[in-house]
């Protein structure tokens, strides 16, 4: 499926006041075009998978008690997931000539990406980080992401000396092809975080059949 690019309007506000249109599958298309090509086909095992049992959106969630105060817009700097032995710097990404979002440099595994046109993490609204979950060289920064259980924390450095903490309450893969992009993107009302990275079966040629989604709300903020 393609996806429709940003309307001259929304490329004429300021960075700031952007807020992505969730109705196009621009993430989506991210991890399956600029991820696809680089699947560890000689890995027997590949990277974790989620358990099965799947994950109830957020519309969905019983309430969870007030949400914590939102924090202003600051550019996040740095993730750090303990439980996955992840700790990444991270770069702002923006959308590419066909209106895709970009991929982190495919040379830098050790690298993530944020999409500036969202919310920051802490902000009210859904912020999103991307990571490739391999290389030709080997595993990825968020090979692990597989792994991660409801639960666990997510902590986002950002540039005004803040840390917004998550805590995870959901993780699923999606097939590429049918990608609910409304569900993952859309706004809960308080600060929300999704990590995304390739997952699903792998075949050479072809590369990896879905995407692997971490729901994660704000608990605090350090």
């Amino acid at each position: 499926m393609s996806a429709a690019g940003p309307t001259e309007a929304a490329a004429a506000e300021p960075a700031a006041a952007r807020r992505p249109r969730w109705g196009v599958l621009v993430l989506a298309g991210l991890i399956g075009l600029g991820m696809v090509r680089q699947g560890l086909s000689g890995e027997a095992d590949g990277p974790p998978q989620p358990a099965a049992g799947g994950v109830l959106f957020p519309g969905d969630l019983p309430p969870t008690g007030p949400a914590p105060p939102p924090l202003p817009r600051s550019v996040p700097s740095r993730v750090a997931i303990a439980s996955i032995g992840v700790s990444a710097p991270l770069m702002p990404l923006g959308l590419d000539g066909h209106g895709w979002i970009e991929a982190p440099p495919a040379g830098e595994p050790g690298l993530a990406g944020w999409y500036a046109d969202a919310p920051t993490p802490g902000e009210n609204g859904t912020a999103v980080l991307v990571g490739h979950v391999d290389s030709a060289a080997g595993p990825a920064v968020f090979y692990g992401l597989g792994a991660l259980e409801k639960g666990r924390t997510i902590r986002v450095t950002r540039k005004d000396g803040r840390t917004a903490v998550f805590e995870v309450y959901g993780i699923q893969v999606f097939d590429k092809h049918k990608f609910p992009a409304r569900k993952v993107y859309g706004t809960t009302g308080r600060p929300e975080l999704r990590l995304l990275t390739c997952g699903g079966a792998y075949a050479a040629g072809s590369g990896y059949a879905g995407n692997v989604v971490v729901f994660a709300r704000m608990t605090g903020a350090a």
